[in-house]
């Protein structure tokens, strides 16, 4: 592949230090899908409201991610800024902020994202009634399904399109659906849709099994991973750490301790994008190292780990790997 201006860039500039394990990293996975390796791709952090969407769309278009973990923050976030992006509030001077000046963001119907303040009104209420729809239909006709696949229903079925204020192009949750992408969304409860669910299911109004749970994801997850990890085997690009890189990452040691199938490959290869530092019992600051002993990654699994911002990092190492 002929590489574009900002590759050539990467590569003539970032030649040390985080530059050059951001090189490194994005070679690594390039190399990988060229000899026939299947990536996941894990998103925490706020990483939809950053609208890393934006790179990580054409990503899923061109089939250089086969499977996704991310919060169930960033499912939905993604889905907000599609229909609600021209509300939103830019607040760059948020460090200077009171608590005062916080409560009248509250006031006025905004919710803060470091420097961004997501509309309520206009973000969670218009998904919420369409949505409710869609979960309220399965539950009537028996079904059950996980968090992603209702939201999936949700963009295929363009009843949201009027209210789209952004390029769908720019959304990966689009190029997600209409890829139909597995999703893997641990502790999806955690998260707006997760408490409006949870609101509904106090009130009366829905069941709770109507929501496929973390449980079932585990066991999806482990027979996609049985199918997917022959020859070059599946990859694992971290960005951010917490639940939704540590839940899927654990598949592997289940499937191989506590399953005792011990012909179940180790993931091939690994890379982490965190600005979190090692220290006492945090997964998201832990060395890629550490993961050897709880039998996620091999001695030999090319490793990689960049101690920095992953919006400024994610979408140069996509821009690498798109030949932009």
């Amino acid at each position: 592949m002929n590489k574009g201006p900002i590759s050539q860039f990467i590569q003539h500039h970032y030649r040390h230090f985080n530059a050059a394990a951001l090189v490194d990293a994005a070679k690594g996975y390039e190399t990988h899908l060229l000899e026939g390796g299947k990536m996941m791709v894990t998103l925490a952090g706020a990483m939809s409201t950053a609208e890393l969407g934006i790179s990580f769309a054409e990503m899923i278009r061109q089939g250089k991610v086969d499977i996704i973990s991310c919060t169930g923050a960033n499912l939905e976030e993604d889905i907000m800024n599609l229909v609600a992006h021209t509300h939103y509030k830019r607040v760059p001077h948020y460090r200077d902020l009171s608590p005062q000046d916080e409560w009248e963001l509250l006031e006025g119907g905004f919710n803060r994202v470091t420097d961004t303040c997501i509309p309520e009104e206009e973000a969670f209420r218009r998904i919420q009634q369409h949505i409710f729809k869609i979960w309220k239909d399965a539950e009537s006709k028996g079904e059950r399904y996980f968090p992603h696949e209702y939201m999936y229903k949700l963009l295929l079925s363009g009843v949201m399109k009027e209210h789209y204020e952004i390029d769908p192009k720019n959304s990966w949750m689009i190029a997600a659906a209409e890829r139909n992408i597995p999703i893997v969304v641990p502790g999806w409860e955690d998260s707006t849709m997760g408490n409006i669910f949870a609101s509904y299911c106090i009130k009366g109004e829905l069941k709770a099994a109507t929501m496929k749970s973390g449980i079932e994801y585990m066991v999806e997850l482990s027979d996609w991973y049985r199918k997917n990890s022959s020859g070059k085997g599946v990859g694992f690009f971290q960005i951010g750490g917490g639940i939704a890189g540590d839940f899927p990452i654990c598949v592997v040691p289940m499937m191989y301790q506590d399953l005792e199938w011990h012909d179940v490959p180790f993931w091939s290869y690994f890379c982490q994008i965190s600005d979190s530092t090692t220290s006492y019992g945090s997964y998201s600051g832990a060395v890629p190292n550490e993961k050897i002993t709880w039998g996620k990654l091999d001695i030999n699994t090319p490793k990689f780990i960049v101690e920095s911002d992953a919006t400024i990092v994610a979408p140069l190492i996509f821009a690498y790997l798109l030949g932009w």
